[in-house]
């Protein structure tokens, strides 16, 4: 009868195993995973008590399940829920364990083989009576193992309800179970990571979306201008994105500025600075057109946004108006170098445009040649035109300080004639002398046998005669008059690209390069016809003479030299037409500068 119900009993335990392996699927968590688990092995393999224990991140085991068909009385197996015993004691344990296939026995005369560490928990069950009845202290382990072989955790059950140590065919049974364990686990634990994996995810979807929104308020609220450069494909240099406060400064629609580039806005003589910073993440100063047709100063600084996996994809711009500060600028470059009273250039930019033109180099001994047109860049690296835009608030409309009314307007610092883009340095010679003797305007300064060269840079020192009389009787405020007339006087005789500079007191200095002997005479009759004529200052009719003398600069002169050169000339016209004889030149009794 009992072999005839065997498998029976096999078929029915096949179907409650069958029952609790579809509730281990069931589970939708890791817990509830491991919940099915002890239970399973209790109500489907017939103990009365089972534990698993979990392997953590750092290899330890923690019991992290536990079921008992009846509550005992003293806490039973449940008092170890979360408690931790190391690796190596559970491998221990494993390995003097008895092997029943995969699982591992271990019986009561092998206690000492428990380490302290590990988790244990024995009941108060009857004793043995024969040989293969179940001990309190036995223990009945089924590890459980990943596809990889990894050690997953131990499934622990006790006390079979029948009495009896467990025979071929539960072991088989729980054998099974603990697989189908093994593979629920690891499904739930990878279930679990992609639930982490997708939190994750989504809440760095939400910071991105944040993000995305705090840049895009960010940018478009901006009170300067921002945009995005495209850095790649077709669109490469074209502006994707603008904000409102760059289409209000440069009075263009996003929609127009969204077709073009900074390329395309920015002033020819800025283009080759603007490559320059577009190719690097840097800042630069430079001019973007308006749609009025002008130019406006903006700050440019670069930021290039790149992403970890294709590198840079985007360039980001902050354009900053500065509009006000380079008119400042102007105005304080202006007024470093220029006459507070007249407006002309003072006599530290006279030096300065003097040694910017001269070389040391005197010309070789033999050589020959008139001047030829150098070309000179612009003032302080200002172009002109942006200057003249600030005239106005200069007070200088009318005169461009740094134009062609007085000429020689190179940056300084730079060596005599040179710099980059600036051409070949083209010596300035004394004009050769013709007539036996020379005349009235000879230079005694030249260099070698360069008598051949017909032009040269001219120096025609000015000094106002009578000028003191004017200051003494009508007062300052009226000698300043003067002084302003007789400027806008000169710069109004001499030629396109001379420089007309206050020296100083009632000094003036002209500086015309390109010009012959005889040129120099008819342009120093000019400039004494132009001074001499009456001035109606304060309803009074006022009249000032001049003295000039007329010099000539050459390469390998000093700068006072040239100076000292055309002062001795003008102080010879004084003296032949019986003018006021004065001393050294730091004995004149001139009064006071602008």
């Amino acid at each position: 009868m009992e072999a005839e119900s065997e498998p029976y009993v096999r078929l029915a335990t096949l179907r409650t195993l069958h029952r609790v392996v579809a509730d281990l699927n069931a589970a939708r968590s890791l817990a509830g995973t491991l919940q099915a688990v002890v239970e399973g092995a209790v109500h489907g393999l017939g103990f009365d008590a089972a534990a698993v224990s979990l392997v953590r991140p750092d290899g330890d085991l923690v019991v992290a399940a536990v079921w008992e068909l009846e509550e005992s009385p003293m806490g039973g197996p449940s008092v170890l829920l979360g408690q931790v015993g190391s690796r190596e004691s559970w491998d221990r344990l494993l390995g003097v364990s008895d092997h029943w296939g995969t699982l591992r026995f271990l019986p009561y005369d092998r206690g000492w083989a428990v380490a302290s560490d590990i988790p244990r928990w024995i009941g108060d069950g009857p004793l043995p009576v024969y040989a293969n009845d179940w001990h309190p202290a036995d223990g009945l382990l089924a590890p459980m193992y990943s596809a990889g072989g990894d050690l997953l955790g131990v499934l622990s059950v006790d006390r079979p309800r029948s009495g009896k140590r467990p025979g071929a065919w539960t072991r088989e049974a729980l054998e099974m179970f603990s697989l189908q364990a093994s593979i629920a686990i690891g499904n739930a634990r990878l279930r679990a990571e992609m639930q982490r994996a997708l939190a994750r995810l989504e809440k760095e979807q939400q910071a991105l979306r944040a993000s995305e929104e705090s840049f895009r308020q960010a940018f478009e609220y901006a009170p300067s201008g921002m945009a995005i450069t495209e850095l790649h494909g077709v669109g490469r240099g074209q502006l994707t994105r603008v904000n409102d406060a760059l289409c209000r400064l440069l009075g263009r629609p996003r929609a127009v500025l969204r077709q073009q580039s900074f390329a395309d806005l920015v002033h020819p003589e800025d283009r080759a600075l603007l490559e320059r910073t577009s190719a690097e993440s840097g800042r630069a100063e430079l001019r973007l057109s308006r749609r009025d047709g002008g130019y406006q100063w903006v700050c440019l600084r670069n930021s290039i946004v790149a992403d970890a996996a294709e590198g840079p994809s985007f360039l980001l711009t902050h354009v900053e108006d500065i509009e006000d500060r380079k008119r400042h600028e102007f105005q304080l470059a202006h007024r470093a170098s220029h006459d507070a009273l007249t407006g002309l250039p003072n006599g530290a930019e006279l030096k300065a445009r003097l040694a910017r033109r001269l070389c040391a180099q005197p010309q070789p001994v033999g050589a020959t040649g008139g001047q030829v047109e150098v070309a000179y860049p612009q003032p302080y690296g200002y172009p002109a035109d942006s200057y003249s835009a600030h005239a106005a608030h200069d007070g200088l409309e009318g005169a461009d300080p740094f134009g062609p009314a007085h000429g020689y307007g190179l940056p300084e610092g730079l060596p005599s004639g040179l710099g980059p883009g600036f051409g070949e340095h083209v010596h300035a010679v004394v004009p050769a002398e013709y007539g036996p003797g020379g005349d009235a305007w000879s230079a005694p300064f030249r260099s070698g046998a360069a008598a051949a060269v017909d032009k040269g840079l001219a120096v025609l020192f000015c000094d106002l005669d009578g000028f003191k009389s004017i200051n003494d009787r009508f007062g300052h405020n009226a000698g300043d008059a003067v002084l302003v007339e007789v400027a806008r006087r000169l710069s109004q005789a001499v030629r396109d690209g001379d420089t007309v500079a206050r020296l100083g007191g009632d000094e003036f200095v002209v500086l015309a390069d390109g010009i012959g002997r005889e040129e120099a005479k008819d342009l120093a009759h000019r400039l004494r016809g132009a001074i001499i004529p009456p001035m109606r200052i304060d309803g009074r009719a006022m009249r000032v003479g001049v003295s000039l003398g007329v010099g000539w600069a050459g390469c390998g002169m000093s700068i006072e030299e040239v100076l000292q050169t055309a002062d001795e000339r003008m102080y010879d016209e004084k003296r032949a037409r019986g003018g006021a004889v004065r001393g050294a030149r730091g004995e004149r009794s001139h009064r006071r500068a602008g």
